[in-house]
């Protein structure tokens, strides 16, 4: 007889903390049709639930999540990111922090881009493509490719030639050793 799996707990918009459903509060209404928070929360998958969760308190606790006016799309299967409607200070803000530089983030696709300088792994990457409005993205990459010559090693061996696109369940073991 095969062995029960240990199933994910049930997650859904009740289910939040009050301070986490306050945070997303009017970024999620409209998100594929769904006409409040609560539906579009209620309506993914666990992986895209989980990966915004993650990106919520990486953001809030680095005192960032305030420049997401909306979130347009999220992923949580091959890769940990959300494309997002920011405020207009979000290019000015990174540019002026300490901890995120501009070196080496951006991609061929972008028109820019900031990693997070002071962790070596679960970082976050930032990436805008120019337009009318800008486009902008953060995920989580495994490696950094900035914080050390090891973990610059790692992203270039894991994540740039390997490919390799963190789930959510990766992300947080890195998150939370």
């Amino acid at each position: 007889m095969a062995e029960l799996q240990e199933s994910e707990p049930i997650l859904i918009w009740t289910t939040l903390p009050l301070e986490t459903r306050e945070l997303l509060r009017g970024k999620l209404a409209g998100l594929w049709g769904a006409a409040t928070d609560a539906e579009a929360f209620d309506s993914w998958a666990l992986d895209k639930k989980q990966a915004l969760l993650l990106l919520v308190d990486r953001l809030y606790a680095k005192g960032l999540w305030d420049l997401v006016k909306r979130v347009i799309n999220v992923y949580g299967e091959g890769g940990v990111g959300i494309e997002f409607e920011a405020w207009p200070r979000i290019k000015s803000t990174l540019s002026g922090r300490q901890d995120f530089t501009s070196r080496f983030a951006n991609h061929k696709d972008t028109s820019g881009g900031f990693y997070e300088k002071d962790r070596s792994t679960a970082i976050l990457h930032f990436l805008f493509q120019e337009g009318e409005p800008r486009r902008w993205y953060v995920h989580f990459d495994l490696y950094s490719p900035i914080h050390t010559p090891g973990s610059a090693f790692r992203h270039l061996r894991h994540e740039f030639l390997g490919k390799l696109r963190p789930d959510w369940r990766a992300i947080a073991r890195h998150l939370n050793p």
